[in-house]
């Protein structure tokens, strides 16, 4: 894969639902200003996490990487578990993508049953990676250039109407922008801000699909630095681009209550069809996760079972060098989320959501934490850091803030009463890993 196959495997995976359904009740939460502040500080650990990740990257540039330098460097047990968080998140997600992508197509064609479509869906997905990872990437690349033109002209439109360049129905003579500045900084006060960083770090969540890539990519000394960096810079002005237009010209009090805040301004600037034309992107975007979830879950098993800690079988490739077993062991596991969804909504995929929904934040600690120990080896050894094909800047800093920071943003839940039961579930849920890693290890010993 090249640097652009990268950007837009990243994108797919950051790019999503939440950008466009979410971001109206995440201003509705934090108020303009407070959310604007939020994705800034989101951003700030996401960069320090990257800069981690791509130096790793580099140096060992493994498929499903994330694992082996946990192992290699926080301790085999850790490897495993996050492994297992990794792997989780976009299974339990696939099976919500394809729900959701069946329920769309179901609103324009009725007639057709929503598991017909799901079905449909699941094969799209299957084939395109299946078949090569030159495919996969082509794929990604196609579906995810339809979201990032949908929001490139969205902020273009709504920056129009925010400068008077186009009408905006409700305007008053007073300027659309002081809706930015309405009911103060923080109108829910400030620790609204704390439970928004999470969320926008799940936002965020995606972009260390760089990092899973790093085996299956040319030259990655210079291709991943260049695809880190590019692929955040555009991801910071897409979302603080959109979540500016929104802001001021949707009243936070009304941001994302009823319906997609992207479909309330397209409408109101008189965009014909924008409900539809919103329903297509998120169609698309919804596909585009549940290939980039696909081809992520899968090459965490392959690592797991090249690495020997899962059954060699699932490390075979077809003909087109694609792991096919584990991608259909993924893809059961997507399957089996959808069915708890259905049938055990408020025991079993309540507990795979929490533990989900923390999972990829912890996963950036494991990284940051294994680049803090793995430029402590390599001093140690008697290297320098201008030997490193790639280094990141500020070390040990860096490494520090994305390993505080994003530990931190995870302890904020607490302000959350709705997300408090998460952390204890993911708390157990992680013991339960360990103890069985630990269990298993020392039953093959003896």
């Amino acid at each position: 894969m090249s640097r652009r196959h990268l950007m837009m495997i990243s994108f797919g995976g950051v790019i999503g639902t939440g950008l466009f359904l979410s971001t109206g009740y995440t201003i509705n939460q934090a108020g303009p200003f407070g959310t604007v502040l939020a994705y800034a500080v989101g951003a700030l650990i996401v960069y320090l996490v990257m800069m981690c990740l791509g130096e790793l990257s580099v140096a060992m540039p493994f498929t499903g990487a994330f694992h082996v330098y946990s192992r290699t460097y926080i301790g085999p047990a850790t490897g495993f578990v996050t492994a297992v968080l990794y792997w989780l998140t976009w299974t339990v997600a696939l099976g919500s993508e394809f729900t959701g992508a069946a329920m769309i197509m179901n609103g324009w064609f009725p007639a057709v049953p929503v598991w017909v479509w799901a079905a449909a869906f699941i094969t799209l997905v299957l084939v395109l990676n299946m078949v090569s990872v030159r495919v996969f990437a082509e794929a990604e690349t196609l579906l995810s250039g339809v979201k990032v033109i949908a929001i490139i002209l969205f902020i273009i439109i709504g920056g129009a109407a925010v400068v008077g360049l186009l009408p905006y129905e409700g305007a008053t003579s007073a300027p659309l922008l002081s809706n930015l500045t309405s009911g103060g900084l923080f109108p829910n006060g400030f620790a609204a801000v704390f439970t928004t960083i999470l969320a926008v770090n799940f936002a965020f969540s995606g972009t260390e699909l760089i990092g899973i890539t790093a085996g299956e990519v040319k030259d990655p000394a210079a291709t991943i630095p260049r695809a880190i960096r590019a692929t955040l810079a555009r991801l910071v002005v897409f979302f603080i681009g959109s979540v500016l237009v929104i802001a001021a010209l949707i009243p936070w009090r009304q941001a994302g209550v009823e319906e997609s805040p992207f479909v309330t301004v397209l409408s109101r600037i008189g965009v014909p069809f924008a409900d539809d034309l919103m329903n297509v992107v998120i169609l698309t975007a919804i596909l585009s996760a549940a290939n980039s979830g696909l081809y992520a879950s899968t090459r965490m098993l392959w690592s797991l079972a090249n690495e020997g800690t899962l059954p060699a079988l699932l490390a075979r490739t077809n003909r087109y060098g694609v792991p096919a077993l584990a991608m259909a062991l993924s893809m059961v596991g997507g399957l089996a989320a959808l069915l708890t969804s259905v049938y055990a909504a408020s025991t079993v995929y309540l507990v795979l959501v929490s533990v989900s929904g923390l999972a990829v934040v912890l996963v950036w600690v494991t990284i940051a934490a294994s680049h803090y120990q793995f430029r402590r080896r390599w001093l140690a050894e008697g290297h320098s850091p201008e030997d490193l094909a790639y280094r990141a800047p500020g070390y040990p800093w860096v490494s520090l803030g994305a390993l505080v920071l994003s530990a931190a943003s995870c302890l904020l839940i607490v302000f959350d009463p709705l997300q408090r039961p998460a952390l204890a579930i993911t708390a157990v849920f992680l013991a339960v890993c360990y103890a069985g890693y630990w269990a298993v290890s020392r039953r093959i010993s003896l």
